[in-house]
């Protein structure tokens, strides 16, 4: 049976986020809300959590999660990233973009794309997914909450706790967020790639 914290969207209570923050370090699987959807989380070196996320979502190894990381700094720890790509990746975050880029070696290689070395990071514009971020003090693996079968992502926390009441150890009610998934942009090569369209517009990378 899951926890249920109802937080405050804009101002967030620190002691309900100090607490999330433990049940992700203990190796709890979570869902929190995004400024595109609820997202699933959990502790960045816990293989087992991992395990349940794609259990969850009904995806193999070939499916990669996403570092959602509280700053660009933090970024920068877990991604190569050049003068031209640090000043795309600051105008653009925080927002409802998940970039892809080349991994540095702080990244656990389970977490890599086998053949590219690539890892997904993104900076959420959510106050509650930030304050949690800065509670937990690191990133958190995560994937957006789509469920086998679902066509959209789950944008209400009552409906993520009717479904998955025994597969989490907290729900993170953070109000409704949409349902509506990230864009999806490689900066691995020369120039920007937009691998899927989402919340995030593509007009900065059309010239």
């Amino acid at each position: 049976m899951s926890q249920y914290f109802e937080v405050h969207p804009e101002h967030p209570q620190p002691r309900l986020i100090a607490r999330a923050a433990e049940i992700v370090r203990a190796g709890g699987v979570i869902a929190y809300p995004t400024d595109s959807s609820y997202a699933l989380g959990c502790h960045l070196g816990d293989s087992e959590a991992m395990r349940a996320m794609r259990r969850i979502r009904g995806v193999d190894e070939r499916h990669h999660f996403t570092l959602m990381c509280r700053d660009l700094s933090e970024i920068g720890t877990y991604a190569r990233v050049d003068n031209q790509r640090y000043r795309l990746l600051k105008a653009l975050t925080p927002g409802g973009y998940t970039f892809i880029l080349e991994a540095t070696k702080e990244v656990p290689r389970r977490l890599l794309h086998p053949r590219r070395k690539t890892i997904g990071l993104r900076v959420p514009a959510h106050r509650v997914a930030l304050a949690l971020l800065e509670a937990v003090g690191e990133p958190l693996l995560s994937t957006t909450l789509i469920l086998p079968g679902d066509e959209e992502p789950l944008g209400e926390a009552r409906e993520i706790r009717a479904r998955l009441e025994h597969e989490l150890a907290l729900v993170l009610d953070g109000g409704s967020c949409g349902s509506e998934p990230t864009t999806v942009v490689d900066l691995t090569g020369p120039t920007a790639t937009i691998v899927r369209e989402g919340r995030g517009p593509v007009s900065p990378f059309v010239h």
